[in-house]
């Protein structure tokens, strides 16, 4: 097996997949076995078996606690839905646009995470003085962070990179409107050369930034800084602690 699948197969989102249907065994099992006791089972009954099955055998797994409330519901909000009539068209929209917002999150295991204004000041603060500055916010969402450092500092360059099409998309019509010089790419910021650029912003997920470290000490420069909010990296203490106005969470820096 390839690297590349390896990794698909390891993601969470498939195997959560696999144990929903890997469910339905032990969900038989037990309605038949109800039903020779004389115990008839509803539908909404069958869902919530095969629903406790799902995140049993999540338990089993050792996914996320999340994954388990996720494999709960799942039966039952798929049962809820069909009980609704809602009309077929509605899940295609819902999906595609679910799909387009979200892309590849079943592997990155990054979702998209908007950061906020307070954020946005501080790391424009934390950015160097005296001279213009290359910075990449990897995983862009809707690019308001790097819209607005553009908009503070015209004299440095400010990219965003982001892999779902919809926030994509979405930056790339706010800098055209607003006349922004910020510029949005559609990317995976794994493929991308970090040695050009000062400084990388990341705020992704816990599950990247092992990654991400290694990524950041083979590639920036000397004087170049990494830059995450509320995600630190085990593997080294950050440089810099900064928690926003009004933030639950720190801003991580660390310099190179």
């Amino acid at each position: 097996m390839s690297l590349a699948l390896l990794r698909i197969w390891r993601t969470p989102a498939l195997q959560a997949l696999l144990i929903q249907a890997g469910a339905a065994a032990p969900m038989l099992a037990a309605v038949f076995l109800l039903a020779r006791a004389g115990v008839s089972v509803s539908y909404l009954g069958v869902a919530a078996i095969h629903g406790l099955a799902a995140a049993a055998l999540t338990w089993w797994r050792g996914l996320a606690p999340w994954w388990r409330a996720i494999q709960f519901l799942f039966p039952l909000a798929l049962y809820g839905a069909l009980q609704a009539a809602l009309p077929s068209w509605l899940f295609a929209a819902a999906f595609l646009f679910l799909l387009a917002l979200y892309w590849s999150t079943f592997r990155t295991q990054v979702p998209y995470y908007p950061s906020g204004k307070p954020v946005w000041e501080e790391v424009a603060r934390l950015l160097p003085q005296g001279r213009p500055v290359a910075m990449i916010d990897i995983g862009s969402g809707l690019g308001g962070l790097v819209l607005e450092l553009a908009r503070r500092r015209p004299d440095s360059a400010f990219t965003g990179i982001e892999l779902a099409p919809l926030p994509w998309l979405a930056s790339r019509l706010r800098a055209w409107l607003s006349g922004s010089r910020a510029r949005f790419v559609r990317g995976d910021y794994e493929h991308l050369d970090f040695a050009g650029f000062d400084v990388v912003f990341a705020y992704l997920s816990p599950a990247a930034m092992g990654a991400l470290w290694r990524k950041c000490s083979r590639e920036m420069q000397p004087g170049s800084m990494l830059v995450s909010y509320e995600f630190l990296i085990t593997e080294k203490a950050p440089d810099i602690s900064i928690q926003p106005k009004g933030c639950r969470s720190n801003i991580y820096a660390w310099h190179f």
